[in-house]
């Protein structure tokens, strides 16, 4: 029998750290992002209740049922696999208090390799350094987590609606919102009765223009992260047809169900984007710049003014301009990823265009910190401190994956394999300042982009 162990303190009471264990979007919100697991069943935390997951390693995937047992309320709980990758395994988690608001966590997991004495030979030290790794990063996003939501503590729980929960940052924001005690809504072509995330749905249809109005009354707050992927394709006539009107038409229907509510919510948080900008060099962007002449820009200035109905009838607008979100799930980075572990990867055109970027791990904080600051309202730049031009993002992603960063992509091969949309894209430079997010007291958890990428990566040093 192998023993892995990790403990951390935490900075709430072993109380509060164990509540939010057992709340529904805990097991997605520590999953490593590098690591493909997707969560197909749980019934909670309580004595045999189990959880069913299944991972992937390339083409290949496997279950793995684990049930809850050894429940102590506020102090501990086990998982012990029924079936799955190992010849046996058990996972205890350990609260410990070590004041009135602080405790200790210990994660000690007891397994044996499969494959018998051969697995254990071979694949021992693999599993513990990537039990080190996957624990490093689940420690360090609890820590962050817990101290982001106390800051928050005199709020009570909401009732918040969601357009769009399915996407990249729909399903990190349900994560974050239902560990935090929140009550969430998906806006879904299809409703139902609560799911085993812990939400429930309501239905809406925005190419046919209908939605459940009745469905809305009450909440607290609206967020709407819906939209056609910009990056799924080239941009031929239709695309971007639907690129404009998934999102111009899903905010216009939102923004005038709401504004018809007899109980309207107080707060609208619609995701835009840095595009609203455009291709601007060198110029440093704020929410107060002009909008750019691009086909991303005129798309951006529509999807803002198609809030207007809920501004009018006084709910309080908050217009993300959302720069590029870096994530290994999806999006730029993991496109990025293949072709730079294997040593091609390199400066995009001339290298010389800004980058405004945001990591994961903040981005489902500042819509939630949008949500919860009166103060906000408007065009807010959802971008890291950190803004570096291309090269700079290119040799930093070389060095954490510790690979080379020498094979250039020049300007018209950019061009000829992608059209306007690589133009807008990966040729352009948006260079914004969050100013006033920051003046309105967020934090980055992650404001330069070298620890970022090491944290969403695994790649963090061990201390």
């Amino acid at each position: 029998m192998s023993i892995f162990e990790k403990s951390s303190e935490l900075p709430v009471s072993a109380d509060e750290a164990f509540a939010w264990h057992c709340r529904p979007g805990a097991f997605l919100r520590l999953a490593p992002p590098w690591e493909s697991i997707e969560l197909l069943s749980s019934d909670g935390v309580s004595d045999g209740s189990r959880a069913i997951i299944r991972m992937k390693l390339g083409p290949f995937s496997k279950k793995w049922i684990a049930e809850h047992h050894d429940i102590i309320p506020g102090r501990q709980f086990q998982d012990r696999q029924v079936s799955g990758p190992f010849a046996s395994w058990n996972h205890t988690h350990q609260l410990e208090p070590v004041s009135a608001d602080r405790c200790m966590l210990t994660d000690r997991i007891e397994f044996q390799p499969p494959l018998g004495i051969f697995g254990r030979f071979f694949g021992g030290r693999l599993i513990r350094r990537q039990l080190e790794r996957t624990f490093r990063y689940r420690h360090a996003l609890t820590a962050s987590d817990l101290t982001f939501h106390s800051a928050y503590s005199e709020e009570s729980a909401m009732k918040i609606a969601i357009g769009g929960s399915t996407g990249l940052v729909g399903s990190a924001l349900v994560s974050l919102l239902t560990t935090g005690g929140h009550e969430v809504s998906r806006l879904s072509r299809s409703s139902g009765s609560a799911s085993s995330d812990g939400t429930t749905s309501i239905a809406w249809d925005p190419a046919k223009g209908t939605i459940d109005a009745t469905g809305l009354e009450g909440t607290d707050a609206v967020v709407h992260l819906g939209g056609h992927n910009i990056a799924h394709g080239r941009w031929t006539d239709g695309m971007k047809r639907l690129i404009r009107d998934s999102r111009v038409n899903s905010t216009s229907l939102l923004s005038r169900t709401l504004a018809g509510l007899a109980n309207p919510p107080k707060v609208l948080v619609c995701a835009s984007a840095i595009g609203f900008y455009g291709d601007r060099g060198q110029e440093i962007m704020t929410e107060e710049s002009a909008p750019g002449p691009s086909f991303l820009s005129k798309t951006c200035r529509e999807w803002e003014e198609a809030t207007a109905p809920a501004r009018d009838a006084g709910i309080r607008v908050v217009n993300l301009r959302i720069g590029v979100v870096l994530s290994p799930k999806g999006g730029a980075l993991q496109k990025m990823l293949l072709p730079f572990k294997m040593g091609g990867g390199g400066v995009v055109g001339s290298g010389k265009q800004w980058m405004s970027w945001v990591c994961l791990d903040d981005l489902p904080r500042i819509i939630l910190h949008a949500i919860q600051t009166e103060s906000l309202s408007g065009p807010v730049n959802a971008t890291a401190p950190g803004t570096v031009d291309n090269r700079e993002f290119t040799k930093t992603l070389g060095r954490v994956l510790k690979r080379p960063t020498i094979i250039p992509m020049p300007a018209f091969v950019v061009k000829l394999a992608f059209g306007e949309m690589g133009e807008e894209l990966l040729l352009g430079s948006t260079r914004t300042v969050s100013n006033r997010l920051q003046e309105s007291g967020y934090e980055f958890a992650f404001p330069e982009l070298e620890p970022a990428l090491r944290h969403l990566l695994g790649r963090t040093p061990c201390v």
